[in-house]
């Protein structure tokens, strides 16, 4: 729905991934096969900001994650993972509570939405407003779309 070609599914437990060294080798395998020239994930800090609790899979993988770009660079790290690659520019995490960037996504919300919505397990498990792909989505797309200066905006915390 939005050009991605490639998928690749880990076969980590939904809701039990747990942060480590078996996740880290996981990763850097895949950051190694890949070879990205960035790497994008979900808020990995505890909150998504006031009272809230990050789910323990985003916190987990996204520490994890941090931690598997500079492995991957490292050629006496998991050396039976692939060869070493380091050219990771940076890490791109999505709603974070300590966002640094943003872009306009005006022209391309449409596509996200439908892209969502083809999320139906994901979406029927969550209840209430939450089962609509743009109550979802557009609330923070505003908002940050506000501080952008723009009518919807994506945010990032950028780590290099």
């Amino acid at each position: 729905m939005v050009g991605v070609e490639d998928v690749e599914f880990l076969g980590l437990p939904d809701g039990l991934v747990e942060e480590g060294i078996g996740l880290r080798r996981t990763l850097c395998e895949v950051i190694r096969r890949h070879r990205p020239d960035v790497v994008l994930s979900i808020n990995f800090r505890d909150s998504w900001g006031g009272p809230s609790w990050n789910h323990p899979d985003h916190r987990a993988v996204g520490r994890a994650l941090l931690d598997a770009v500079r492995d991957a660079g490292n050629p006496w790290v998991f050396c039976d993972a692939g060869g070493a690659w380091d050219g990771v520019q940076f890490i791109a995490f999505s709603g974070s509570p300590q966002p640094t960037h943003a872009v306009d996504v005006a022209a391309t919300f449409d596509a996200g939405i439908e892209s969502l919505s083809r999320h139906a397990a994901y979406l029927a498990n969550l209840g209430g407003d939450m089962t609509s792909p743009d109550a979802i989505l557009r609330p923070a797309a505003g908002s940050n779309g506000n501080d952008l200066g723009v009518e919807l905006a994506a945010s990032f915390e950028i780590i290099r």
